[in-house]
């Protein structure tokens, strides 16, 4: 696994990251003083730059899979730059060790404001579209703005990092893959990405190709948490109909019912409506009734009475065909990847 590392690091001429010593890595963090979070991937911890500059230094764990996390990582964006895209300022190989070297975000990850009641103040809903803006602007990018396709696969609140202006920037490229941009359709063994932001098509495998859309898929499903201000499935919500929030408001729209939202001016809610909409055309079940991410921009841009509602989708049966052979039916919330 190490000699993958290494031998991919020397194949690529182009990459802007500078390569950290193990040594220089400790005296940045100051002997791993300050953690920022941890989890499957490994612990972040706060870091500061020679020139004064803030950094969050993700130290991955010694699992097998995280040989291929660190290589994806370093071959998507440390390639490319984009104002909604974290920038991987460099990277650490020593040993079993790897490190990850990114610009710091003081506002952190975006589920920690729109699943806090603390935050209303804060993320108002202006600004959550503004947010949502700038999420779709990046992800576009990342399909269509490099030399390179590339497909995040694990679009997420988690991974919506936001810097001090509350400007977004979409991290974790654990799970991305390159493809040709040329290609419509992209070759994948096994499922990749978080229940609840999985694009169907990824575990049936009768409903469409795996393509740029499942990235669409999950950009939706954050959209619908991010308006809601709560997870799109919710068990322990008083009224069952809204167990599953989607649903409940496709429901809301078809009936002619319009959807309260506390506390929102007349603007304000223009603008929810207008992401519930666009969320709602992300989440289509075929990948085809999709739109693209440049027609999801053009769609937030524009004005809400615009907007046809879609029709409801059918969600598919736990008995089809799925792909991969892992029995995901327990697992709400936990990130799986693909192992080749």
């Amino acid at each position: 696994m190490y000699d993958d590392v290494e031998k991919f690091l020397q194949s690529q001429n182009n990459l802007m990251p500078i390569r950290y010593s193990f040594s220089e890595i400790k005296k940045m963090t100051k002997g791993f003083r300050e953690s920022l979070g941890e989890g499957g991937y490994g612990t972040v911890f706060k870091g500061i730059l020679q020139s004064g500059r803030l950094v969050a230094v993700k130290m991955l764990s010694q699992s097998k899979a995280n040989g291929q996390d660190f290589i994806n990582e370093v071959a998507t964006i440390g390639r490319i730059h984009h104002v909604n895209i974290v920038q991987l300022i460099g990277f650490c190989v020593h040993g079993s060790k790897r490190a990850l070297v990114y610009e710091f975000m003081p506002n952190g990850s975006l589920n920690k404001h729109i699943f806090s009641s603390d935050s209303a103040n804060i993320l108002n809903y202006d600004k959550t579209y503004d947010i949502a803006l700038g999420v779709a602007r990046g992800i576009e990018y990342l399909h269509q703005g490099c030399d390179m396709q590339i497909l995040h696969f694990d679009i997420r609140p988690h991974n919506i990092l936001l810097d001090e202006n509350l400007k977004p920037k979409i991290s974790d490229f654990g799970l991305a893959k390159l493809y040709p941009v040329e290609d419509s359709i992209v070759p994948l063994t096994r499922a990749r990405g978080t229940f609840g932001y999985m694009a169907p098509e990824m575990l049936y495998k009768n409903i469409g190709d795996v393509s740029h859309k499942a990235d669409v898929y999950s950009f939706g499903m954050l959209l619908m948490e991010m308006v809601s201000r709560r997870k799109n499935l919710h068990a322990s919500t008083e009224h069952l109909s809204q167990i599953y929030f989607p649903t409940w408001i496709y429901d809301q729209f078809h009936d002619g019912k319009n959807i309260e939202i506390q506390d929102a001016t007349e603007d304000e809610r223009k603008i929810c409506k207008k992401m519930m909409i666009v969320a709602l055309w992300c989440i289509q079940l075929k990948p085809s009734d999709r739109p693209s991410m440049n027609n999801v921009i053009k769609m937030l841009e524009g004005d809400v009475e615009c907007l046809q509602v879609p029709l409801k989708s059918l969600q598919p049966s736990l008995k089809r065909e799925r792909k991969g052979d892992r029995d995901n039916s327990n697992q709400a919330s936990s990130s799986i990847q693909s192992d080749e």
